[in-house]
């Protein structure tokens, strides 16, 4: 079985409310909010009054995004994680999002792993603080400074982070960085989207690529799922679709629920 739930990216152009209102009649466990959309996180509501209306529709708050650059700490960046981590906190949620840097700096190797440990290593009491944890997401572009999963998983360890990072495995970039090791332990939650594109080439695939996940999906989505499964995981599914495409659709509820039939039909 597939527990699915919402990133708010997939749906960018519905409110707060609307993510919750779909998020529930599509039987999701949960969503993810962002704070790199245009709309005001929650819709302007308090993080307290967001966290007791998504409660009250039963669903969880997995994670609020994100931490952008988080492995290029600077005084800066400490007091960005931690404003996030305050809200995260008083709206109930389980996580926050730490998006690596991605412009093609950082990038030797030693300094990479040094910047990421100095990041862990900061974050680790913020997180035990506010009884959070920190969702690591390693991006599979070829200018990211974290672009592999056992890089991500050497850096937790060094820092005794384990029980406070957990690796968000999404599907896109773990293709992107030419797959490579799962970790089933260390992950928290799972991104699905899909590239149907048969044109675009492994190295040329971005965001505006990624759509809902459909029998044309070239990433190999469900497999991905059955492997984590298969070894022991066993946590939410959450939909994240960059694409313009997705985001314009006049009836999102029957394209997800399609997607999700596909996944759990080809899953069973």
């Amino acid at each position: 079985m597939i527990h699915f739930a919402m990133n708010h990216m997939t749906v960018a152009r519905l409110s707060f409310r609307e993510l919750v209102d779909l998020s529930k009649t599509l039987g999701c466990v949960g969503i993810e909010v962002r704070n790199d959309l245009p709309q005001p996180l929650f819709d302007g509501m308090t993080p307290v009054e967001a966290g007791d209306h998504i409660r009250a529709n039963g669903l969880r708050l997995l994670a609020v995004a994100e931490v952008k650059r988080f492995n290029d700490w600077s005084s800066e960046k400490e007091s960005e994680a931690l404003a996030l981590m305050k809200i995260a906190k008083a709206a109930g949620a389980e996580a926050v999002s730490l998006i690596p840097r991605n412009d093609n700096l950082g990038m030797g190797n030693g300094e990479r792993q040094a910047n990421l440990r100095v990041a862990l290593k900061a974050l680790k009491p913020m997180l035990e603080d506010h009884d959070l944890v920190g969702m690591v997401e390693p991006l599979g572009f070829e200018i990211c400074a974290l672009r592999y999963k056992s890089e991500a998983v050497e850096g937790i360890e060094a820092v005794g982070g384990k029980d406070r990072f957990k690796l968000v495995h999404d599907t896109f970039h773990h293709t992107l960085a030419h797959g490579g090791p799962i970790f089933p332990e260390h992950t928290g939650i799972v991104h699905v989207s899909g590239v149907v594109d048969q044109e675009v080439s492994l190295s040329q695939m971005r965001d505006p690529h990624r759509v809902l996940v459909t029998p044309q999906d070239r990433l190999g989505n469900v497999e991905q799922i059955a492997a984590l499964q298969a070894a022991g995981w066993n946590g939410p599914v959450s939909f994240e679709a960059f694409s313009p495409e997705v985001h314009a659709l006049a009836d999102p509820a029957a394209a997800l629920r399609a997607s999700m039939d596909h996944m759990a039909r080809v899953h069973a």
